[in-house]
């Protein structure tokens, strides 16, 4: 008999928004071969945070982030990574020096059924896994805590949270597989800094500049002087001054309705059902209104316009294991047992 597919979140949200990206990711297993820049951030911080929480040792955090960004010097993408990460961390250490929580697990991994609503039978094609940021304890209640990295913080975003079809996943499986009774969410928000760093001006671009000041001037003179680069220790003073800002750091709790997870077994089978279909049939159509759903091409928009080129398949995608959200970090220590 073969072993039921493991199938995440992430697979089922894009199955939800366009089931021909998950044909390409899930099925034939291919991803760009250039990653995306969130991508390698959303890991980094996720790191640090965990680090973080384990030992709650800034000095170690910092080393981290040195050693996850090892091309920093001539990579303009990990530099700006470094000095958003080496930012955030510094301000959310002393913000949160003192927490009103227990930490319970973190980066824990679950694996459960998915159950058919009607009859109560475990489905035999799938199971769902998943890993939770964290575990936390308040009181006698107990909280899935989520970070999440945001570019803004504000009344759309906070109401949003409460259609995260992830974490309602994610708490459920956690009462199911581990016993622990979730209350809600803690969503820990950091806010990505759109501050850039001072690139200066060349000196063909002074002597330009200067020259339209002189033509200005009406004693002939200028007092311009070139515009140097910004360095690595000013930039993470404007920064360490911007993430001075309250806004900037955010926490939010949730608390969950029982509904939710009514709904959320009958959606989730309902998706099964649906994949199992197209599977059969061979048919996983485009939704063409997804493509570019984050103001920019979906990363398997090349592809659709193709037709599946092998070209295009060959030169600029590479075949890679779904479900990497499930690898354990290097950094993952042995969870508390409870």
């Amino acid at each position: 008999m073969t072993a039921p597919m493991v199938s995440t979140y992430s697979m089922w949200s894009l199955f939800r928004n366009c089931r021909k990206a998950v044909d390409w990711r899930y099925l034939q297993q291919l991803v760009p071969a250039e990653r995306d820049r969130n991508l390698h951030f959303g890991s980094l911080m996720h790191e640090c945070l965990q680090t973080w929480h384990q030992r709650r040792d800034l000095a170690e955090v910092l080393a981290l982030i040195e050693e996850l960004c090892p091309k920093r010097l001539r990579d303009e993408g990990q530099k700006r990574d470094w000095h958003l990460a080496t930012a955030m961390m510094r301000a959310y250490a002393p913000r949160y020096a003192v927490e009103d929580f227990e930490v319970i697990a973190l980066e824990k991994t679950f694996e459960g059924p998915i159950v058919n609503p009607a009859t109560g039978a475990a489905s035999r094609s799938f199971v769902l896994a998943g890993k939770v940021d964290g575990i936390v304890r308040i009181g006698g209640d107990y909280f899935v805590l989520e970070h999440k990295t945001a570019s803004q913080i504000d009344s759309d975003y906070l109401e949003r949270l409460w259609t995260d079809f992830q974490i309602t996943i994610y708490s459920y499986y956690v009462e199911q597989t581990m016993g622990i009774p979730i209350t809600g969410i803690l969503y820990n928000v950091l806010v990505k800094a759109k501050l850039q760093q001072g690139k200066g001006e060349t000196e063909q671009e002074f002597q330009a500049r200067r020259a339209e000041l002189l033509a200005k001037s009406k004693t002939g003179k200028s007092s311009a002087k070139r515009r140097m680069p910004e360095t690595d220790e000013e930039f993470q003073q404007r920064l360490a001054e911007k993430y001075s800002e309250p806004t900037m750091l955010h926490r939010e709790m949730l608390y969950l309705s029982r509904d939710r997870f009514d709904i959320l077994r009958s959606e989730l089978w309902e998706l099964t059902q649906a994949f199992l279909d197209a599977r059969r049939r061979g048919v996983f159509y485009q939704n063409t209104a997804f493509c570019f759903n984050y103001q920019r091409p979906c990363p398997y928009f090349a592809l659709c316009r193709s037709n599946g080129n092998p070209n295009l398949i060959g030169n600029f995608y590479q075949r890679v294991a779904p479900n990497e959200e499930l690898r354990v970090l290097p950094s993952d220590a042995p969870q508390p047992v409870f």
